[in-house]
């Protein structure tokens, strides 16, 4: 049997992760197994499934990089197919008609369940029963002859040749009416796998009130696509070692229904944030680079290339996210910079600061040469000859240069900033907050 799974959105709106979840281990289960994985876009609700919505859905698997084995399926290509079922399904007795609560608007198509228990093994929770008396009867044609997700989801499985249905605990339910529909449409019953939530701390279903929520949230918010699949792949699932930070490859190497948790998965903002700078320190200067360059230039940073690049190459060590550039950037690309207040009091306005600046202001000034290494020798033998401590020096000129307490090794900032912006940079301080 050759593994087909899919991926049965109904985009009505942003992608949720835990969605966008159910679509990884669907595609993990298939490139495992050397199957197939297939897109079907359950468009139904006309009014909220609008193009835009179906496009983000679209990018958003995209940026994650899912690759798809042929052409989506559109639900609402297969009505006619839908209620030519209903209409089989009626001619065999295996549904009626009624008016449902006597509205007298129409008709609806009843599915008649077949009065016995319904067994499954779930992939992830087991076996699953539940008795004949707790089932009822359920509606599969509206009063207004359209079809119901039920018959919809299940006709659409059977004509994709789905062999395996990796899905949301919540449809646990739906799973035992549709086994039932499976065997009176005379189909081969596919494999079922629920997944568990994704909750909060709380233990409460993960939303928006949380955090981002969505995958557009996280793509905007300076997250790589590779961490967010790597983080989410293993929000429920673990390969049965240590390891976190995984290739795609080793993933689905490694991926298997069994290692999938049947309790919530609760979600890590700040291991998500990890993750994603082990991610980005493992891209080259070059993709890093485009990667900074785009954050920049979208804030409106003007400045020549190369030196872009050497403030670049300075702080790529520090960034978590991309989104951290430009703030951790921004005194290399303005005067107008803001001073941290505490860092002002606690290490610039102290008796003896004045004279200290001055004095490395007059030492930078007579160098010969003004680059990291000249700089460090400098206030190295500073320091020494003066007795005033590493801190006493380094702390109140990084201040004086920066605005910021931390940042970049002093010497290499120092360096890119070059001389003359350096000694303005000291005065300026000077003047400003020792005078």
């Amino acid at each position: 049997m050759k593994v087909r799974t899919r991926f049965a959105p109904s985009p009505t709106g942003k992608v949720h992760i835990g969605n966008i979840r159910v679509a990884i281990y669907n595609w993990l289960f298939a490139r495992h197994n050397g199957g197939e994985f297939v897109l079907r876009v359950e468009d139904t609700d006309i009014e909220r499934s609008t193009p835009e919505a179906i496009q983000a859905m679209l990018d958003a698997m995209d940026w994650l990089g899912f690759d798809i084995d042929g052409e989506p399926l559109y639900q609402t290509t297969r009505q006619q197919a839908h209620l030519a079922a209903a209409e089989r399904l009626l001619e065999k007795g295996l549904a009626y008609k009624e008016d449902k609560g006597g509205t007298g608007q129409g008709e609806c198509v009843i599915f008649k369940m077949p009065g016995t228990n319904v067994t499954f093994v779930d992939g992830i929770k087991g076996k699953m029963t539940k008795k004949a008396e707790n089932m009822q009867d359920f509606v599969i044609v509206r009063s207004n002859g359209t079809p119901v997700f039920h018959l919809a989801n299940v006709l659409d499985d059977i004509e994709q040749g789905i062999t395996h249905v990796i899905r949301g605990d919540d449809h646990v339910e739906n799973t035992f009416r549709h086994i039932a529909l499976y065997e009176a449409l005379g189909a081969d019953v596919p494999h079922f796998a629920h997944l568990p939530m994704i909750v909060n701390r709380q233990g409460k279903p993960y939303s928006k009130r949380d955090g981002d929520a969505f995958v557009g949230d996280f793509r905007e918010n300076g997250y790589t696509a590779d961490a967010l699949f790597n983080y989410l792949a293993l929000l429920g699932w673990s390969p049965g070692d240590d390891r976190e930070v995984m290739t795609r490859e080793e993933i689905v190497e490694a991926f298997t229904l069994e290692r999938c948790q049947s309790s919530p998965a609760q979600f890590d903002m700040k291991k998500l944030g990890w993750m994603n700078g082990e991610y980005l320190q493992k891209l080259s200067d070059a993709e890093f680079e485009t990667l900074a360059f785009a954050e920049l230039n979208k804030a409106g940073v003007e400045a020549d290339p190369d030196y872009v690049k050497s403030v670049i190459a300075l702080i790529r060590d520090r960034v978590k996210n991309i989104i951290e550039i430009v703030p951790m950037t921004g005194y290399f690309f303005t005067e107008d910079f803001e001073y941290d207040e505490k860092g002002v009091r606690k290490k610039l306005q102290k008796e003896g600061v004045a004279d200290t600046l001055s004095r490395v202001k007059e030492i930078f000034q007579s160098l010969d040469v003004f680059d990291e290494a000249s700089t460090d020798k400098a206030l190295h033998d500073f320091v020494e000859e003066s007795g005033l401590g590493f801190g006493a020096v380094m702390a109140p000129t990084r201040l004086a240069v920066s605005g910021v307490q931390s940042g970049p090794d002093l010497f290499p900032l120092l360096a890119v900033l070059g001389r003359e912006r350096v000694i303005e940079r000291m005065d300026r301080t000077i003047e400003r907050f020792l005078t």
